[in-house]
């Protein structure tokens, strides 16, 4: 990688991650399994990527799309599966939903899929410029508190980070069930100037992407009356 390639990358300020990396303590089975996956599957930053991002793959693939905040992996685990021919990277920097992850791929191991369990504004500043075809951001933290809203992950720095390592025509998709999330995430992306919203009419983006399998998070919040939105951005 050379200082061209890191030029334009945004500076790292408060638009990394905030919230807990631990949850209850890991059984000693899921620690080992942990252990083992991030050797198998984990990717180590101060191993410059290659020109090639596919590269990273012991799979052939042809497109890559990138995960952040994949939780226990259900959506992840079942696009990897569903589509052994695209090379999927998920970030989860919260140990329990990563050793859950990793018991899954201990058992069925994915050739297409690799893994980063820290900030994920590392990762986007370690890819090559215009490496993505595609990122999911879904159900991320919503901080609903206003004091801390500058804290959620979609904001001009990671906005300038999405644009950076997308292709032109790289898909964005960004869903929750908060709504002063999703305005903000709508005004956000309007203001950058490098997203364009994928929105047909008034309902559709209240559908969920095809090929949806849902997640417990979602699962939660209709449960509990809240509808979810599922947004679509391309990059211009």
């Amino acid at each position: 990688m050379t200082p061209e390639d890191h030029k334009d990358r945004p500076s790292r300020a408060t638009e990394g991650f905030f919230g807990r990396r631990h949850g209850k303590t890991i059984r000693p089975q899921q620690a080992i399994a942990l252990e083992s996956g991030l050797r198998a599957h984990g990717i180590d930053l101060a191993v410059p990527p290659s020109a090639d991002l596919a590269d990273l793959f012991k799979a052939n693939v042809s497109a890559i799309q990138l995960e952040i905040g994949f939780g226990g992996g259900e959506h992840l685990l079942h696009r990897a599966t569903e589509a052994p021919a695209t090379g999927f990277i998920g970030v989860e920097p919260f140990v329990n939903g990563m050793a859950k992850m990793m018991a899954a791929l201990g058992k069925t191991p994915l050739a297409n899929l690799r893994v980063y369990d820290d900030d994920a504004t590392r990762l986007l500043d370690w890819l090559p410029q215009a490496s993505l075809d595609g990122i999911d951001l879904l159900y991320p933290d919503p901080w609903p508190k206003k004091k801390h809203w500058k804290r959620r992950f979609v904001g001009p720095a990671n906005l300038g980070r999405f644009a950076r390592v997308l292709k032109p025509g790289g898909r964005f998709r960004f869903a929750s069930d908060i709504d002063s999330y999703v305005n903000w995430a709508l005004l956000a992306c309007r203001d950058h100037g490098a997203f364009d919203w994928q929105a047909r009419d008034a309902t559709d983006w209240h559908h969920p992407y095809e090929g949806w399998p849902g997640t417990r998070y979602e699962a939660k919040a209709i449960r509990e009356g809240r509808r979810p939105a599922y947004l679509t951005f391309i990059r211009k």
